[in-house]
This record gives C-alpha cells, sequence and structure tokens, in this order.
C-alpha cells in the first residue's frame, strides 16, 4: 500500500476544546467538509495531540481546563517542532483586546463562537492551510 500523496492528503485539524458539545459539533461539520478530525478536551491534551499527530491547523478554544489556551498559543509557537502550524482561535471572547492578543501571539485568525461560527469554519481553514 502506498502512502498518499501531500496534495491529495485531506487536512488534519486538531479542535482543543473543551465543551463535549461544541467539540463533537465542530468534528461533524469538519469531517462532512473532507477534514481529518483530531480532538483534545484540554489544553495539556491539545498540545501533547500536536506534538504527537503534527496536525495542519489546530482551532484553539481560550477557556479550557489544565493550560489555558493563550498559554498553549505561547508554547506552540514557542517551540520550532509546532510553531510553523496555524492555530485559529476559538473563543467566546470576543473583547477587541483578546483578539488582539491572540493574533500577537501568533494565531493564523480568530473566530468567536456564535450560532454562525461553523459557516465560517471552513474558510478560515482553507485560509490557514494556504499560508
Amino acid at each position: 500500500m502506498s502512502a498518499v500523496p501531500p496534495e491529495r492528503r485531506q487536512p488534519c485539524v486538531l479542535i482543543a476544546e473543551d465543551d463535549r458539545f461544541i467539540r463533537r459539533t465542530a468534528e461533524i461539520a469538519l469531517k462532512r467538509q473532507g477534514f481529518t478530525v483530531l480532538t483534545a478536551e484540554d489544553g495539556e491534551a491539545a498540545l501533547q495531540q500536536v506534538l504527537t499527530s503534527a496536525p495542519d491547523v489546530v482551532l484553539l478554544d481560550l477557556i479550557m481546563p489544565k493550560v489555558q489556551g493563550f498559554e498553549v498559543l505561547r508554547r506552540l509557537k514557542q517551540n520550532p517542532k509546532t510553531a510553523s502550524v496555524p492555530v485559529i482561535v476559538l473563543s467566546s471572547l470576543g473583547q477587541e483586546d483578546d483578539v488582539r492578543r491572540a493574533l500577537a501571539a501568533g494565531a493564523a485568525g480568530y473566530l468567536v463562537k456564535a450560532e454562525r461560527y461553523l459557516q465560517h469554519l471552513a474558510n478560515e481553514l482553507d485560509k490557514a492551510l494556504r499560508h
């Protein structure tokens, strides 16, 4: 059995989200869009998953148990092995300061959790993966 060429492989997305309903909803939506999906329910698991599974992009909640999202983002961007992995913040924190802080820390995008965020998710992932 031969390996799938990179241009034909489905992009792999890690959803780092502690809310089970949101995590599962995003997982289903992204799988329908053709993405391979991994999940982590806390910041510690997210960091480990990025190191072991090398996803193409990370969707990161900011308020999570064990390791908060801003700290996960900081660690990912400081580690040479993970610094190039695009991180899109997916958070209920929608204040301009939070958005600025995440983007300044290296986030590739920022989505505020809302009723319609899943419609914009695939577009943000496509943009992040093109960089």
